[in-house]
């Protein structure tokens, strides 16, 4: 199956027709990562980071599964809560 979150020029190509429920899907446009997930109720939610260390981390990253540990190890490192 096809990555479902496509960037070009013209911007950003999401089909949550071919998205799994509650996985996270990311992209990089115009200097932003993009963070999508289809819920347990096929609502597509979409998240917005400018956060340049978080940015070049994900840029630099070969595996998507490293995608969320980058997120993980930043909000330990923040002591943000949910």
């Amino acid at each position: 199956m096809k990555y479902p979150v496509i960037t070009n020029d013209d911007g950003i190509n999401i089909k949550p027709e071919h998205m799994v429920q509650e996985r996270l899907y990311h992209c990089i446009f115009k200097n932003k990562v993009l963070l999508l997930y289809k819920d347990s109720q096929d609502f597509l939610n979409c998240y917005e980071i400018e956060e340049e260390e978080l940015v070049n981390q994900i840029k630099n990253t070969k595996n998507d599964g490293d995608v969320e540990k980058i997120f993980e190890d930043y909000l330990k490192r923040e002591d943000i809560k949910n």
